[in-house]
C-alpha cells in the first residue's frame, strides 16, 4: 500500500508521541527497579523513533534489523543524525534481547539508567530531525 504525504506524515507524527510515551514507561519502570522491562522499553522508544523518521521516505522495515540498516543508510551515514545513534541503536537493542531472552541474565541500574539516558537523547534528537523534515515539506 503505497501512503499519501498526509498519511506519511501522521504516521510520523504518532510514532513520535508514541516513543515518548514509551520513554515515560521506560522511567516509571526504572524508578520501581524493573531494570530489565525499562530496558525493553527504552528500546521500543529508540525503535519507533527510528521508524518515524523512515516512513517520511517512504520506508516500511518489517524487522528490527531492517530499521537498523535503513536508519544507518538514510540518516546515519548522511550525517543527520549523530554516528553514535548507530551504536544506541545496536547497544540498546543487543541489551534488550539479552535481558528478554537471555538466561541468568540480569539487567542492573546502571546498565538501566545509561539505556534510558541515551533512549531519550534519541527520541528528542529524533524529533527534532522530524520537526525540521517536515518544517521542509509543508514549503
Amino acid at each position: 500500500m503505497t501512503m499519501s504525504i498526509n498519511d506519511k506524515i501522521d504516521l510520523c507524527k504518532y510514532r513520535i508521541e508514541k516513543s515518548k510515551k514509551l520513554i515515560s514507561d521506560a522511567t516509571k519502570l526504572f524508578d520501581a527497579a524493573s531494570y530489565e522491562s525499562s530496558v525493553n522499553r527504552s528500546y521500543y522508544a529508540i525503535h519507533t523513533a527510528a521508524k518515524a523518521l523512515l516512513v517520511l521516505r517512504g520506508i516500511e522495515p518489517e524487522t528490527h534489523d531492517g530499521v537498523k540498516t535503513m536508519l544507518s543508510k538514510e540518516f546515519i551515514r548522511t550525517g543527520l543524525l549523530p554516528k553514535e545513534f548507530g551504536e544506541t541503536f545496536r547497544g540498546i537493542y543487543a541489551r534488550r534481547i539479552d535481558s528478554d531472552y537471555g538466561d541468568y541474565i540480569e539487567i542492573g541500574i546502571d546498565e538501566s539508567a545509561e539505556s534510558l539516558k541515551r533512549a531519550y537523547e534519541f527520541v528528542e534528537k529524533v524529533e527534532e530531525l522530524t520537526i525540521n523534515i517536515l518544517k521542509d515539506l509543508s514549503l
